[in-house]
């Protein structure tokens, strides 16, 4: 058979580059005007399809448009089930509205419109972080909360830190008295912050966690961004001196209030230092041998089970505290395991004891301290009390300086 002269072979490729389709329209024809009818409008959603370390807050899954607006945005777990969220009021974005869940696969289908009403989709397929590939951070003081000048802001993550810097750098600490706040490292899992003197009374702090998807340790990122506000009440320090038995109570720079006390035995002597309220119990139950107070047959040296208006010091388990069974001991004698009693009732019902009196008076992040006891100094670390470092140590503490 004769070979195809190259001019026929032109001809051959340049019907097929000229084909019609049913309406009579080239291909080249048909692409132009589907281009034409396309919708202007760009569809964007956050976190992209396939990744799977998708952080789980209400800022980790977005979705955006330009050269239009949203119409429909939907997102479901892999099971179906409905994840609310809303468009913003110009109609340019969408967020959930609420925090996913962690090892958790998603989908969102996300549709749009341009000035002509032309549609355009786009959907993204994902899955969020897992607790093992995640840490969280533990915050004192609550949300909305008024505590004492006393009270930082303690940080406590469920995962060692290894990258500090990256961490503290997403977290910011400021009140509204324009005092400098620093952070301090405690280990690789506690943040404390506080400013170089006490907090200004009636002040409004704010801690600002932008932590989603930064990478704490290897493999390991954070996944919460939130904002919490609290206030600083009243300036209440009440020092307690373990020579004369006595707790005067100092608010707002005046002495409302002078108590007989009983500190720690001269055996077990009460810490020395400024300790910040950290808990409160109208009653709990004291064993001794959950602190170190055990006898031959292992149970406590003391097991109270109602100990009546106490206050938590230190994570050690020091304590100020209704006392309903001591007598005479109040003002005279130090006679307790190392916490500071003070006379009450059994019960904690009766109003008019000094017990009941300083724990009404008294309020989270208030600060008690002590001096002229036989002990040492608190750790700043025992409990929520580093008032008792300087602050050029406290400063140096600091992954991001100060």
């Amino acid at each position: 058979m004769p070979e195809p002269s190259l001019a026929s072979s032109a001809g051959r490729r340049g019907a097929s580059d000229t084909a019609k389709d049913g309406s009579g329209k080239s291909q080249g024809q048909v692409d132009a005007a589907a281009a034409k009818d396309a919708s202007k409008a760009q569809i964007k959603i956050t976190p992209k399809g396939g990744t799977t370390d998708a952080g789980i807050s209400t800022d980790a899954v977005q979705v955006t448009v330009s050269d239009g607006e949203l119409t429909s945005v939907k997102m479901t777990t892999e099971k179906g089930t409905p994840v609310e969220g809303s468009i913003s009021s110009d109609k340019k974005t969408w967020k959930p509205n609420s925090q996913l869940e962690r090892s958790t696969k998603y989908k969102v289908v996300a549709e749009a419109k341009d000035d002509k009403g032309r549609k355009a989709t786009e959907n993204s397929s994902f899955s969020t972080v897992s607790p093992a590939n995640s840490f969280i951070g533990a915050f004192t003081p609550e949300d909305g909360s008024t505590v004492g000048v006393g009270m930082p802001v303690s940080i406590n993550f469920n995962k060692p830190i290894k990258d500090r810097k990256a961490v503290q750098s997403h977290l910011e600490v400021t009140s509204s008295s324009g005092q400098k706040v620093v952070g301090h490292w405690f280990g690789d899992q506690r943040l404390d912050f506080r400013p170089q003197d006490y907090w200004k009374a009636n002040s409004q702090v704010t801690l600002k966690m932008n932590l989603d998807g930064v990478e704490g340790a290897p493999g390991i990122k954070g996944v919460q961004n939130k904002t919490i506000n609290f206030k600083i009440g009243h300036a209440q320090v009440s020092t307690v001196d373990a020579k004369t038995h006595k707790m005067t109570v100092t608010r707002d720079g005046q002495v409302v209030k002078t108590i007989p006390i009983s500190a720690g035995s001269p055996s077990n002597p009460t810490y020395n230092g400024k300790m910040v309220i950290s808990e409160k119990f109208k009653e709990t139950r004291m064993d001794g041998s959950t602190v170190g107070f055990s006898k031959a047959d292992g149970k406590g040296e003391y097991d109270i089970k109602d100990v009546p208006h106490a206050m938590r010091l230190s994570t050690s388990g020091t304590f100020i505290h209704g006392n309903y069974w001591g007598s005479g001991v109040f003002g005279v004698a130090n006679t307790s395991h190392g916490c500071v009693g003070l006379e009450d009732k059994q019960g904690a019902d009766d109003p008019n004891t000094p017990g009941s009196w300083f724990f009404s008076n008294s309020i989270l992040g208030d600060v008690v301290e002590v001096k002229n006891s036989d002990d040492k100094t608190i750790a700043p670390d025992n409990g929520l009390n580093g008032w008792n470092m300087d602050w050029n140590q406290w400063v140096q503490g600091s992954a991001t300086g100060s």
